[in-house]
């Protein structure tokens, strides 16, 4: 995995997708393995600042996602990866919600 340093500049700067994502009972340790998978395929990628995946620590069920790429197109083509669509293959039946939400900067720090 590459070293990054960003500033509150870099990090307002790029496209940001939030998600969450709640596992089927019984599915969250698979679903966890899942996330922690994609950490170092995803931040290897070009386009990609940040791929942090949480957990709640009141709910195990229940994960979040904070997703930041240097433009929408970093998204669209991470969403191409041979890692994404190995892990959304295995992770939407395991999945009994999943929102995926973009967003933009609209201040600048």
């Amino acid at each position: 995995m590459r070293e990054s340093s960003f500033t509150p500049s870099d990090l307002n700067d790029g496209f940001v997708v939030a998600i969450n994502i709640e596992s089927e009972e019984g599915e969250g340790e698979a679903v966890a393995a899942i996330l922690e998978g994609l950490i170092a395929p995803t931040m290897a990628e070009p386009g990609v600042k940040l791929f942090l995946p949480y957990r709640s620590p009141t709910n195990p069920l229940q994960f979040f996602l904070f997703e930041l790429y240097r433009n929408e197109q970093a998204w669209a083509d991470h969403q191409e990866t041979d890692h994404f669509k190995k892990a959304i293959k295995e992770l939407l039946p395991r999945s009994a919600k999943r929102e995926r939400v973009p967003f933009v900067p609209y201040t600048s720090l």
